[in-house]
């Protein structure tokens, strides 16, 4: 039988659960400490930070400052800003990554998935054939990449799209 060590799953199967008051989306950037959070772009009012458990390599969380629950919530600015951030999050895993696909969304409320009230939305970078038999019959998900060396990859190539972006280098 072949072994398959993921060891950095164990940090997730042991890490204690969060109380129902954390507000990570705002605390985390609130930080200041880019790496630690997996921040790899900030914009006006919003970010893109990695998933800490991703479905794919790159999987990407598009967040509005402002904490809301729903999309209705949001500012015309807000919505905007947040659109073109996932916009420019799917420039970036295509530069940095070069997926095949991508899936993108919001899971709005418990029922659709949504485990925390702060609105986000999901990019996801997809491959032809990235889907095996780990997640369909293992229940597992195997990454080939360290989420720290992925976030090196993102930082930089977000850095270097929005400084060829221009002035707005909130969005390219």
């Amino acid at each position: 039988m072949d072994q398959l060590h993921a060891y950095w799953r164990m940090e997730y199967i042991e890490a204690p659960r969060a109380p129902k008051s954390a507000r990570p989306f705002t605390e985390l950037p609130a930080s200041g400490d880019d790496r630690a959070a997996l921040i790899v772009h900030r914009g006006r009012l919003s970010y893109l930070m990695m998933n800490r458990f991703p479905y794919n390599p790159g999987h990407l969380l598009a967040i509005p400052y402002r904490e809301v629950a729903d999309i209705e919530e949001l500012t015309e600015e807000e919505s905007a800003d947040l659109f073109q951030t996932i916009i420019f999050a799917k420039k970036l895993l295509r530069a940095a990554i070069k997926p095949d696909g991508f899936n993108i969304g919001f899971n709005l409320g418990a029922a659709a998935g949504g485990s925390i009230a702060h609105l986000h939305g999901h990019i996801v970078p997809r491959w032809n054939g990235d889907t095996n038999f780990m997640p369909v019959i293992g229940q597992t998900r195997v990454l080939p990449q360290a989420l720290e060396s992925t976030w090196g990859k993102l930082h930089a190539e977000a850095a270097r799209l929005a400084s060829a972006s221009g002035p707005d280098k909130n969005h390219p």
